[in-house]
């Protein structure tokens, strides 16, 4: 706000609400239909890296591709893993191209500790958590045997378990990256 009835947003104030806006869009797509568009993720990373050259020039670009970068890389794992779906990857990354790479690292973190919360009262409402408690005893005790990789049976092809859709705790955690700001 500059003056009585005056509002004027930032170049900062677009991106974020530009992320949101993804964020929610995916949240709607997840839960309809527990898959997450390209034409979202890919239009919204391409949409991010333009926006950041026409803003700021090669930095602004180059801000935008190091975010997509943090935000592919750190659910990267997860997916090859068997417990993640690759549209949650891609949505991360084109999130953090909006971000830059310091809050995708912030929404990654937020991301995570709300989908453990998310996960807890899924399993609590579907009666599932004793068995879910069990899977990750075994996944720990596979990995420790085993070294890490996928376990068979509980990667998302293979599980009966309730399926998250992972996209709306990303969504609590741009709004909580975005918060802390």
């Amino acid at each position: 706000m500059n003056g009585p009835g005056e509002f004027t947003m930032t170049v900062g104030d677009y991106r974020e609400a530009i992320a949101m806006i993804v964020a929610l869009a995916a949240v709607g797509f997840d839960l309809r239909t527990r898959r997450i568009p390209n034409v979202l993720t890919f239009g919204a990373a391409a949409a991010a890296l333009a926006a950041g050259a026409a803003g700021a020039g090669v930095g602004g670009l180059g801000t935008a591709v190091l975010g997509w970068l943090v935000g592919a890389v750190v659910f990267f794992p997860f997916f090859a893993l068997g417990g993640m779906g690759a549209g949650d990857v891609k949505l991360m990354a084109a999130l953090g191209a909006w971000l830059g790479p310091v809050d995708a690292v912030w929404l990654a973190i937020f991301s995570s500790m709300a989908g453990g919360v998310v996960a807890v009262a899924v399993s609590v409402s579907r009666g599932y958590l004793q068995q879910a408690l069990a899977n990750v005893w075994l996944m720990l005790t596979h990995w420790r045997v085993a070294g890490a990789g996928a376990v068979p049976g509980m990667t998302l092809r293979d599980t009966r378990g309730p399926r998250l859709a992972y996209a709306v705790p990303i969504a609590i955690g741009v709004l909580c990256t975005l918060w802390i700001r």
